[in-house]
């Protein structure tokens, strides 16, 4: 199975390392890049439209918000899909974020083997977005 590429959107340096070993170990991904902030993720992403197909973002950033990062992506093709991974993934918030979206929602405590799974599946709607609402 062909990797997907992926852009990590952290502002934790230690969770954004132990993110990206995590991933790069257990699922069929190569992170081609990250950002700390909504403004600079959002940069990344416009110049790089075609060299991404899955973005996992976390809420609470350095600067702006990772539901900012789910706004300027929302008109990405279909095959690039964007992802939440936060600490607070509330009812509320994850019914935000896919009305921004976001094709799932998961929570960094207890549901990293779901976005692994995710990662590593074929389908191009896995059931994260509503499997957790």
């Amino acid at each position: 199975m062909p990797s997907r590429r992926v852009f990590i959107v952290e502002d934790s340096p230690v969770i954004r390392s132990n993110l990206i070993d995590t991933l790069e170990e257990l699922a069929p991904v190569t992170v081609v890049g990250w950002a700390e902030r909504k403004s600079e993720a959002v940069q990344w992403l416009r110049g790089h439209e075609q060299e991404w197909d899955l973005l996992v973002i976390d809420i609470f950033l350095k600067e702006g918000s990772g539901l900012g990062v789910l706004e300027a992506c929302k008109e990405r093709a279909p095959e690039r899909k964007a992802v939440v991974f936060s600490n607070y993934a509330t009812v509320d918030l994850r019914q935000k974020c896919i009305e921004l979206g976001a094709d799932a929602v998961f929570d960094k405590s207890n549901e990293i083997d779901q976005l692994i799974a995710y990662c590593g599946s074929t389908e191009s709607t896995a059931n994260g977005s509503t499997a957790h609402s």
